[in-house]
């Protein structure tokens, strides 16, 4: 049975030791679910160190939010890819719609960035989504694979495991975002299924869902086909609320791989 996949990106939240405190109460609240659950969390830079040193045995997967391909060279406020390995992590978050549409990232830096990331042994965390123009215009499932052809792009496929993509439509994120339905949800999941297929055949790359994920929509999205997990925000941003949610859809996913 797949572990379900939670996690959750802090965005420019929580100071280090706020973040310290999360990661140390997260950790011990979900001890018991540690062959169930694939548990990740994302803070913002300056936590790095301290929580790379709060979580223990890989309890928690960790990751950055982001990360300059190259290793090194004159780019100023920038992380290399280096810097990232020396603090124990396993995730590097990529084309968050944020990067994407308020620091105008492409599809094609994006790329550079996954492509840099699998070399030097991460997990490349691929997020993907389309704005509200786009979803009134008809075309989420072309601007989806477009986002996921170029984004992928020259990823060998004995590399792609260490891919996985996060579905988040961009009307459905942050203080304002509108939560998709289940239906909608299934259908698009389904579309970027098909595009991962194509790329990938011999790979089920894991596809999780996050847009205003809380406790009321949980149980419907966890159930849909191709949802393989959870990218929780706000919600998830208080260890016991985040432990509750997780214990809410387990037995769900789990039912549905029975």
């Amino acid at each position: 049975m797949k572990p379900l996949l939670m996690g959750t990106n802090l965005k420019m939240y929580k100071t280090a030791a706020q973040t310290q405190d999360y990661l140390a109460a997260l950790q011990t609240l979900t001890q018991d679910l540690r062959s169930d659950v694939t548990l990740f969390v994302i803070p913002s830079y300056p936590a790095l160190e301290r929580a790379s040193n709060t979580v223990k045995d890989k309890a928690i997967l960790l990751g950055a939010q982001n990360m300059h391909p190259e290793e090194q060279g004159q780019f100023t406020g920038e992380v290399s890819p280096l810097m990232l390995q020396e603090l124990n992590l396993d995730i590097v978050e990529i084309g968050h719609s944020e990067r994407r549409h308020v620091f105008h990232e492409t599809d094609e830096q994006e790329n550079r960035k996954v492509l840099s990331a699998l070399d030097h042994g991460f997990t490349a965390l691929l997020c993907v989504g389309e704005t509200a123009e786009q979803k009134a215009s008809g075309i989420s499932d072309e601007v989806l694979a477009m986002q996921l052809k170029i984004g992928l792009s020259g990823v060998k496929p004995e590399q792609a495991d260490h891919i996985w993509v996060a579905y988040e439509p961009v009307w459905a994120i942050g203080v304002n975002g509108v939560p998709a339905s289940a239906d909608y949800v299934r259908e698009r999941h389904a579309s970027i299924r098909r595009v991962l297929t194509q790329l990938f055949p011999a790979l089920e790359i894991p596809v999780l869902y996050g847009g205003s994920v809380n406790p009321q929509n949980a149980e419907e999205l966890i159930v849909q086909p191709n949802v393989d997990g959870l990218f929780t925000g706000r919600a998830a941003w208080e260890a016991e609320k985040f432990n509750a949610l997780i214990r809410q859809v387990l037995p769900l996913w789990q039912r549905k791989q029975s």
